[in-house]
């Protein structure tokens, strides 16, 4: 039987068992879970630059974003406070729309 010993989502042990297969899991402590969320995170990172198509793309931010989302509930916060948080910074710093590359900068 394959160890896997990582965070997977919350269908993932009735989709193994719908399969016939069998399988272990636990609930993991508060500490465990944002380890683990932390682990994932990477992960999803890794598989979006190893993403070969723009639908493959799409999918791995989406497994991102779903993890954002998670890790966002650990810090006793939600995707809202994220988003103003995210316009706030905009707002000061600007995004990425324009494509600038910066090379250096003159040191005093």
């Amino acid at each position: 039987m394959p160890t896997y010993n990582k965070l997977v989502r919350d269908f993932i042990p009735q989709i193994i068992e719908k399969a016939g297969k069998q399988y272990s899991t636990k609930v993991l402590d508060t500490d465990d879970y944002k380890a683990a969320l932390r682990t994932k995170l990477g992960e999803e990172i890794e598989e979006y630059l190893s993403a070969e198509n723009d639908q493959e793309s799409l999918e791995e931010l989406a497994d991102l974003l779903e993890v954002v989302y998670a890790i966002t509930k650990t810090h006793g916060s939600s995707m809202e406070d994220v988003e103003e948080i995210r316009q706030q910074k905009k707002e000061k710093r600007g995004g990425f729309n324009d494509k600038i590359f910066l090379i250096e900068v003159e040191d005093d």
